[in-house]
């Protein structure tokens, strides 16, 4: 497979070169030698390989695709105006959902938010975003609506309750959750959502604070395909990458199996660093020795030095973590699949809650594996 240099358009006249996924090779190779030609100075060029063969002989479905950012600051034709949302609303102004909306607002979006405590909006009105008292209020007088809430509950009542996203959509809108929330949950705010006429796509995220902060998110879609195209500019302001994965329910499965896999991971991690410590070896230089090998990831190497430290600062909080569990292990029940290890480390996860520390990072898992818990303030 090959990927050709696509422009990535902002909210104003800023675009970036991304990448796309193509299955035609003389047209790759004609269009990336164009495109790398036009940009010799940021990408050194490459020879071309393609694959001959599948990466795996089981079928393979191809309903999904998915677009990436390459680094490059070169500037090229502006898409159609038309092609960009005018109006953009977002409800839900978290840890994740503020620095979200702050880079539309930076990249030149007329941005209206809303938030349970209004208090959270202020910032991003003074950067310029407009406010409205309810998500309807939102809904109706933007194009597309983003929607960043904490759980499942919340989703539904944002997007269902009274006063809520539903009652202001219509023909010609369209509604993007970036929620973290089950299947059953997705699918019944997408028929709230297309009852009225309006458009409806799922989209979590893959990342946490920092990455929503620099823009380097990961999109995990599905629904309509319309609003995909559509809402791909605001995805690539606030992400590195975006996957479409075909109908409501595949985009919250694969979150759901991303996150159940970190929780594990974390709960791993959590048990070495405490085994090195008591074996008399230095868990820094553990944290080191992982980052050069086969099974280094940059959640080690950045959890790491603070978890050595007992330090939690929160960027994506254990009470989620532990909620994507659940619902990962609820997913896994509903079709068979055994996940034993999931399930252990989800009690560990519930034994951290236990001990107060729900809203502390999920690396904060550990201290449900010490002996004793420190005194916390």
């Amino acid at each position: 497979m090959a990927k050709i240099l696509m422009v990535k358009p902002s909210c104003t006249n800023h675009y970036y070169l991304t990448t796309a996924a193509i299955l035609s090779p003389p047209k790759a190779a004609l269009s990336l030698s164009k495109s790398m030609a036009a940009c010799s100075s940021f990408c050194p060029q490459r020879p071309l390989q393609f694959r001959r063969k599948p990466i795996s002989s089981l079928p393979i479905k191809t309903q999904f695709s998915v677009q990436v950012k390459a680094f490059s600051s070169q500037e090229s034709s502006a898409p159609p105006k038309d092609e960009i949302p005018a109006r953009v609303g977002f409800l839900g102004l978290g840890i994740m959902g503020s620095p979200m909306a702050q880079n539309l607002i930076k990249a030149g979006c007329d941005v209206t938010v809303w938030n349970r405590t209004k208090s959270k909006c202020d910032t991003l009105i003074s950067l310029g975003a407009k406010y409205k008292s309810s998500p309807e209020e939102v809904a109706a007088s933007c194009d597309v609506t983003f929607a960043m809430l904490a759980d499942p509950k919340s989703a539904v009542d944002v997007a269902c309750g009274k006063h809520g996203a539903a009652s202001g959509m219509s023909p010609g809108k369209g509604y993007v959750d970036v929620s973290t929330v089950d299947g059953e949950t997705s699918k019944l705010i997408s028929a709230h959502i297309k009852s009225t006429g309006a458009l409806f796509l799922e989209a979590p995220v893959s990342g946490s604070k920092k990455p929503a902060e620099d823009g380097q998110l990961i999109f995990l879609t599905a629904g309509d395909k319309s609003l995909y195209e559509t809402s791909a500019p605001l995805l690539d302001i606030m992400g590195k990458s975006r996957f479409y994965l075909g109908d409501v329910g595949n985009g919250a499965a694969m979150k759901l199996v991303v996150n159940m896999i970190m929780g594990s991971m974390m709960a791993s991690f959590s048990e070495g660093l405490l085994l090195s410590e008591k074996v008399g070896l230095d868990p820094k230089v553990l944290v080191e020795v992982i980052s050069q090998g086969a099974i280094s990831a940059p959640m080690y190497s950045v959890k790491g030095p603070s978890m050595v430290q007992s330090l939690y600062p929160t960027a994506f909080p254990l009470k989620h973590q532990q909620k994507d569990l659940r619902l990962a292990l609820g997913l896994a029940e509903s079709v068979s699949q055994p996940t034993p290890i999931a399930a252990a480390a989800n009690e560990l996860y519930k034994v951290a809650k236990a001990h107060g520390l729900s809203d502390d990072d999920f690396s904060a898992v550990i201290e449900a594996l010490k002996v004793k818990l420190q005194e916390r303030p």
